[in-house]
């Protein structure tokens, strides 16, 4: 797969969903990812930058072909989105775990 980054602000491609694909790469606006986190975008670059929020982004194969699964980790909270090829939202799920960290395995930075 290719890159996955988060971008500061809404740029072009981006318009509607907050999330562009082009090229083997995805673009998501961050106010979208600070949002579902419950934090604000400019305190949510500084963990992505960090590595305290981590990312693994997944392609679909066979009935889901075309789909990408996005996840993002910070603490003991788990983020997904299910996109489809043009960066519309399909599905979105948020696991808060609590006080309890996620494994370090399934950390990966952004």
């Amino acid at each position: 797969m290719g890159a996955l980054a988060a971008r500061s602000r809404n740029e072009p491609g981006m318009a509607g969903t907050g999330i562009s694909i082009e090229n083997g790469s995805i673009e998501i606006d961050a106010r979208l990812l600070a949002e579902a986190l419950d934090l604000d975008a400019s305190e949510f670059m500084t963990l992505v930058h960090s590595g305290q929020i981590t990312s693994v982004c997944e392609r679909g194969v066979g009935s889901d072909e075309g789909q990408f699964r996005l996840t993002f980790f910070f603490k003991g909270k788990r983020l997904r989105l299910i996109v489809d090829r043009f960066g519309r939202q399909i599905r979105k799920t948020m696991i808060d775990f609590g006080d309890r960290p996620l494994p370090s395995n399934v950390h990966r930075r952004i």
